[in-house]
C-alpha cells in the first residue's frame, strides 16, 4: 500500500478518492484543528495529541455539569410536584428555615427569658511550651503597661501589673492566670481609656491561656457536653429525615461517626498555635473527611446521615443573627463606603476575570463572593444561593484558608515598614482579611486603633452576605430557565427560590431591630456555638462524599488563578481605599 492509500485509510475515503479530495480533505482538517485551537485559546503549534486531551477534558466536565444538572432537575420536579403545603415541611429549603428559625427562639426563650446558662463544649487548648511562649511575647507589652500607668497616676492597675509581671517571671502557669485575672479587673476601674483597652486585653489573655488546658477538654465533663449536643443534633436530624422521608434508621447510625470527625477537627483547631495562624476548624473537618473518603471509604449506611445541604441551610439561617444591620450604623460613614466600593469591585472584577479563565458562573459566583466580602461564611452562603457544587464550595473554601495565613503575617509587617498610618493599616487588614479573627490578630499586630477599624470595616462588609445572597437567588432562579424558554411565572420563581435565604434575612431583622441589646448578648454566644456545629459537620460531610481528584481536578487550575489574582487587586484597591477614607485625603481621619 502506497501512502497516498495510507492516507486515504487514515482519512476515512474511499480508495475511489482523487489525489484533489485527499488534498482537500487534508486542508480541511487542519483547518478545523486550527479553529479547535484557537477556540480552546491553544498556540498554534500545539500537537494534536495535547488538544485531543484537552478535548476529553472539556467533555469529562462537561458530562459531571450535566450530572449536576440533572440531579438538580430531579430535586426541583420533585419539589414542584408537592403541593404548596407539602413543600413547607418536606423540602430542604424550607426544613432549613424552620429548623435555624426554631433554634433561635428556643434560645430566646430559654436563656434571656429563663436566665438559665448554656455550658458549651470547650475546645481551645495551649500547651505549656506554647503558654511560655505567649508569657515571653506579651512581656514588653506588660512593661508598657507598667510604665504608663505610673506615668498617669493609675496606682491600682500599676501594682496588678507588676504582680503580673512578678509572676511572669516565676513561669508558674496558675499563678500567671490568677495575676492576669486579677489585671483585668484592675483595668475596667481605670480611668485612662486607652490604658484601659489594652492592660483588659492583656490580663484577659493570660486569664484565658492559664486555663486552657487540653485536660479540660479531654475531662468528662467537656465530653458529657458534647455528647448533649450530639443528641441534640441527631434529635434535630431524625425530625428533618423523617419528613423529607429519608431513611431515618441509617441516619441514626451513621450520625455519630459524622459528628465524631467533626468533633475531633474542632478539637484540632482549638489548638493555640492553629488559632493564631487563623485555620477554622472547616478546613480540618473538609481534610479529615476527605481522609477517610479516600482512604478507608464511607459506607454506604452512614451515607444518609452525610447532608451537607440540610446542615449548611440550618447553620446559614442561624449566622443570620450575627449579621446586623445596626453594625453599618455604628461602622459610620467611612466604613459603609469602603465596604460597599470593595465588595462591588473586587466582586465584578473577580466575576469578570473568572469568565475570560473559562471558569464556570457557579464557581465564578462562588469564587467572587469569598474573595470580596468575607471569605468561608460568603462561599457557603452564595453556594447556597445557587446551589453550588459541594467540591467546588470545598475548593474554594481551602484556598480561602490557605492564603489567609500569608497575608494575616505579611500585611501587619508591610504596613509598619512603610510607616502606614494605624487608621489605614486597620481599614487595609479589614478590607482584605477574609475572617474577623485574623483582621483582630492582624490588628493587634500593629495597634490597638488598628484593630478597632479593622473590625469595624470587616464588621461592614459582613452585613453585605445576605444581600448578595438574596441577589444571586434571583438572578440563579431566573438563569434555571432554559434557553430560548418564555420567562419562568412568579410561581414557579417562588418554587425555585432557595427558602434558606428568607430564614437567613428573617433572622437577621429580627435580631437587628426587634431584640434588645441584652437579649441579643445573652443569646449570642450560644447560637454561635450552635452554628459552628452546622458547618462543622456540614464541611465534614462535603469531604466524606468527595473524592481527592475530583477537587483537584475541578477547573484545571483556572478557579485557583481567579482567586489569586483577584486577591492581589483586592489588596491594591483596598489599599488606596483605605488611604483615600482614612489617612486624612478624602475626609478627616476618624476617630474611634
Amino acid at each position: 500500500m502506497n501512502g497516498l492509500e495510507k492516507l486515504k485509510k487514515i482519512l476515512g475515503l474511499g480508495f475511489a478518492a482523487s489525489e484533489e479530495g485527499v488534498i482537500e480533505e487534508v486542508e480541511s482538517q487542519a483547518k478545523a484543528l486550527k479553529e479547535i485551537r484557537e477556540a480552546l485559546g491553544l498556540p498554534s503549534d500545539t500537537p494534536a495529541a495535547e488538544v485531543k486531551e484537552r478535548l476529553k477534558t472539556l467533555k469529562a466536565e462537561h458530562e459531571e455539569l450535566m450530572g449536576l444538572k440533572g440531579q438538580w432537575e430531579v430535586r426541583e420536579k420533585e419539589e414542584l410536584g408537592m403541593t404548596q403545603w407539602q413543600a413547607l415541611y418536606r423540602s430542604e429549603d424550607w426544613l432549613g428555615c424552620w429548623i435555624g428559625l426554631g433554634i433561635i427562639a428556643i434560645a430566646i426563650i430559654y436563656f434571656s427569658l429563663t436566665g438559665l446558662s448554656y455550658k458549651a463544649p470547650s475546645f481551645r487548648w495551649t500547651t505549656a511550651g506554647e503558654f511560655q511562649s505567649h508569657v515571653t511575647d506579651t512581656a514588653p507589652v506588660v512593661d508598657q503597661i507598667i510604665k504608663q500607668a505610673e506615668a498617669k497616676g493609675e496606682t491600682a492597675l500599676l501594682e496588678q501589673a507588676q504582680a503580673l509581671q512578678k509572676a511572669m517571671a516565676s513561669k508558674d502557669r496558675k499563678a500567671i492566670g490568677a495575676a492576669g485575672k486579677k489585671l483585668e479587673d484592675a483595668a475596667k476601674k481605670a480611668k485612662d481609656k486607652d490604658l484601659k483597652a489594652k492592660a483588659e486585653v492583656v490580663g484577659k489573655g493570660f486569664s484565658d491561656q492559664a486555663g486552657r488546658l487540653i485536660d479540660k477538654v479531654l475531662s468528662a465533663d467537656n465530653i458529657r457536653y458534647s455528647i448533649y449536643i450530639l443528641v441534640a443534633y441527631l434529635f434535630i436530624g431524625i425530625i428533618g429525615m423523617a419528613l423529607m422521608g429519608q431513611p431515618v434508621g441509617f441516619f441514626i447510625s451513621g450520625f455519630p461517626f459524622v459528628f465524631i470527625i467533626s468533633w475531633i477537627s474542632l478539637f484540632l483547631a482549638g489548638n493555640y498555635t492553629i488559632h493564631e495562624y487563623g485555620l477554622e476548624y472547616v478546613l480540618f473537618c473538609l481534610i479529615l473527611g476527605l481522609l477517610v473518603s479516600n482512604t478507608v471509604g464511607v459506607p454506604n449506611w452512614m451515607m444518609p446521615a452525610v447532608k451537607t445541604e440540610f446542615y449548611i441551610k440550618s447553620g446559614l439561617v442561624i449566622l443570620g443573627a450575627r449579621v446586623l444591620f445596626g453594625v453599618i450604623m455604628k461602622a459610620g460613614f467611612l466604613g459603609m463606603i469602603q465596604a460597599l466600593a470593595v465588595v462591588s469591585v473586587v466582586w465584578y472584577s473577580c466575576w469578570w476575570l473568572c469568565k475570560k479563565l473559562d471558569v464556570d458562573d457557579e464557581f465564578a459566583a462562588m469564587l467572587s463572593s469569598a474573595v470580596s466580602i468575607c471569605g468561608v461564611s460568603a462561599a457557603i452562603a452564595t453556594a447556597g444561593a445557587v446551589k453550588g457544587d459541594p467540591k467546588k464550595l470545598s475548593y474554594v473554601t481551602s484556598i480561602v484558608l490557605v492564603c489567609a495565613v500569608p497575608m494575616m503575617v505579611l500585611m501587619p509587617i508591610i504596613s509598619k515598614a512603610v510607616s502606614m498610618p494605624d487608621a489605614v493599616a486597620g481599614a487595609w487588614l479589614g478590607g482584605t482579611l477574609d475572617t474577623s479573627g485574623s483582621v483582630v490578630a492582624a490588628g493587634a499586630l500593629i495597634s490597638d486603633l488598628a484593630m478597632k477599624v479593622g473590625v469595624t470595616v470587616k464588621m461592614s462588609q459582613n452585613v453585605l452576605i445576605g444581600l448578595a445572597a438574596f441577589i444571586l437567588s434571583v438572578v440563579w432562579t431566573f438563569k434555571g430557565a432554559a434557553p430560548g424558554a418564555e420567562k419562568p411565572s412568579l410561581m414557579e420563581i417562588w418554587y425555585r427560590f432557595p427558602k434558606f435565604v428568607l430564614g437567613f434575612l428573617a433572622s437577621s431583622l429580627l435580631f437587628s431591630f426587634m431584640l434588645s441589646e441584652p437579649t441579643i448578648k445573652a443569646i449570642s454566644r450560644p447560637l454561635q456555638n450552635l452554628e459552628v456545629w452546622f458547618f462543622a459537620l456540614a464541611f465534614t460531610s462535603i469531604g466524606l462524599e468527595t473524592r481527592f481528584m475530583d477537587i483537584a481536578a475541578l477547573g484545571g487550575g483556572r478557579p485557583a488563578v481567579a482567586f489569586l489574582v483577584a486577591q492581589a487587586f483586592n489588596v491594591i484597591w483596598t489599599l488606596v481605599l483605605a488611604y483615600l477614607l482614612f489617612g486624612g485625603i478624602l475626609f478627616p481621619s476618624p476617630v474611634f
